[in-house]
């Protein structure tokens, strides 16, 4: 019996010392627990202490900065301007202390993060690649032969008899932009790049720019300029009814889309301008009657024209479709009426006689109001646009302005260099005046100095015709003033106003195409450009930097 009871008592001795052993344990944790706990709160109180005097000293800091004085305010604001005001929030945000970011916005910054380097490191891997190949021939430069009869016309001198293949292809661009007027938008590239990466961003500033402001948003189109005219050839202005002989006068109606052209072949043609057909309107045919000029009225509902060699003339009413003739004026003493001019207003015609003699006619009776007579012969007369004076151009290079109420001359000057005058022209802004002589020279005056000068200096001589200057006018606009020559083909300069300088491309080089020019127009709003020419044909010209015709 004593031998199970001590096996007993020692297996209960081995339970026990365990426990003894985890009891030791824990009463040592709870000295060590005990001894540490009163560091850490030593320790905790002092940095609440910090804090709280930390906040204190921002507080009162805060608190002086909030109660300066008025005076001090405005000092301050004089001193530094409004922008303290800004200043003064951000320096109170920053005492204040830093912004708490909230766990959401944190996982929000994080993954745009990640996503701007995955952005990156995408772009750094790529690489621009290279040609698989590279064909040795191709960097060769190889000649062309220019003597070659389809390549005649782009060699500059008799020694260029060979040319590279990338300076053949730039004299072809050159000419291409001559012929075209510049270099077409379907083959400007990076315009058309640009203009696609930008088209929606314009949409929307517009947008925002029309809700920003009101007012007129009808504007006038930019300034036309220099150097190369945009041009394009449309089919001539008659192109269904080609004159017989040839076509002295062509004119745009002042408020219609409609061109009028008259030659010798005794008919006077009205046409529909859409610049693709042109369509006959009407013809009306004037019997043994070639007609030396015509213009329509300025209201556009009649048509006068004279003939090569009558005293009377025509007036066709195109309202009532009758033709008037006007056998003879009375007073006026005259064998041959053929040119005269129409006062802007609508109110008088004057006719152009010989020995030096103007006559006045009511354009409303076609009666005689009064007589004037320059020094010598007149060549040409133009009113004014405010139908107040008349220029007339005397054959001996005089200029003589006539006031239109009193028919008094009121200054007389001379054009300079001129042998023998031929042409003259008034701007539609009444700013500059034109005058062609018989050596080919156009003198472009300014209106003033015609007014105060007796010898008065051209601001531009424009010595591009090389016979004599027969036709001067200037677009509605007075950006372009045209000169022509009938003595030779292809003599039509445009010249850019102010720059005085002529478009170089214009007319085509190397083909002829006008000839001999007789009468030249432009459109009420400059849009369209004609040529008569000897050939009985009204070259029509489309100006593209204007809109409308």
């Amino acid at each position: 019996m004593r031998a199970p009871a001590a096996a007993a008592g020692r297996e209960r001795g081995a339970a026990k010392a365990p426990r003894m052993k985890a009891a030791k344990k824990v009463s040592k944790a709870t000295k060590v627990a005990q001894m540490t706990k009163p560091k850490r709160r030593a320790k905790l109180a002092v940095a609440n202490q910090t804090a709280a005097a930390e906040a204190a000293r921002r507080a009162r800091h805060l608190k002086v900065l909030s109660c300066a004085s008025g005076a001090e305010r405005e000092l301050e604001e004089l001193v530094f301007g409004d922008s303290l005001n800004v200043e003064e929030d951000d320096l109170l945000r920053r005492l204040a202390g830093p912004r708490r970011v909230t766990a959401a916005e944190g996982k929000d910054l994080q993954e745009e993060s990640s996503d701007s380097e995955v952005e990156n490191e995408a772009k750094g891997d790529l690489l621009p690649k290279k040609p698989a190949w590279v064909d040795e021939d191709d960097e060769a430069e190889e000649d062309v032969d220019m003597t070659h009869k389809y390549r005649k016309d782009f060699m500059k001198s008799d020694a260029e008899t060979t040319l590279t293949k990338k300076k053949l292809k730039k004299r072809l661009e050159e000419q291409f932009q001559q012929a075209m007027g510049g270099v077409p938008a379907w083959a400007d590239l990076e315009n058309r790049k640009k203009s696609k990466r930008t088209s929606s961003d314009s949409d929307s500033d517009e947008d925002d720019d029309l809700l920003r402001r009101t007012g007129n948003f009808i504007t006038s189109s930019e300034s036309l300029p220099r150097g190369i005219l945009k041009v394009s050839t449309c089919l001539p202005a008659n192109q269904e009814r080609f004159a017989n002989g040839k076509l002295v006068t062509v004119q745009f109606h002042p408020s219609a889309q409609v061109v009028m052209t008259a030659g010798h072949d005794r008919s006077v043609s009205l046409f529909q301008v859409d610049g693709i057909r042109n369509p006959k309107i009407q013809s009306i045919y004037l019997e043994s009657f070639p007609i030396y000029k015509a213009r329509f009225s300025v209201d556009g509902e009649q048509v006068i024209a004279t003939g090569t060699h009558h005293s009377m003339f025509f007036v066709y009413d195109m309202l009532a479709g009758s033709i008037i003739p006007i056998p003879k004026v009375r007073g006026v003493e005259e064998r041959f009426l053929r040119n005269f001019e129409l006062s802007p207003d609508g109110s008088f015609m004057l006719l152009i006689g010989t020995s030096g003699y103007l006559h006045l006619l009511s354009m409303k009776t076609k009666e005689l109001i009064s007589t004037m007579k320059v020094n010598g012969r007149c060549t040409a007369s133009a009113f004014t646009p405010d139908s107040s004076k008349i220029y007339s151009y005397s054959k001996e290079g005089e200029v003589f302005i006539w006031d239109v109420r009193s028919r008094k001359c009121l200054h007389k000057f001379e054009d300079e260099g001129c042998l023998e005058g031929k042409c003259i022209a008034v701007s539609k802004n009444n700013q500059y005046v034109a005058c062609g002589s018989s050596s080919g020279v156009v003198n472009l005056y300014t209106t003033d100095a015609c007014l105060k000068e007796k010898h008065p200096k051209p601001v531009k001589a424009i010595m591009n015709l090389v016979t004599s200057a027969t036709c001067v006018t200037f677009n509605p606009t007075t950006e372009i003033l045209a000169v022509a020559s009938r003595d030779t083909d292809e003599a039509v300069k445009l010249v850019h106003l102010p720059s005085y300088t002529v478009f170089s491309n214009f007319p085509v080089f190397r083909r002829k195409q006008i000839y001999l020019t007789q009468s030249m127009d432009f459109s009420p709003r400059s849009g369209y450009f004609s040529v008569a020419n000897n050939k009985g044909k009204a070259l029509l010209f489309r100006l593209k930097h204007y809109s409308s015709f």
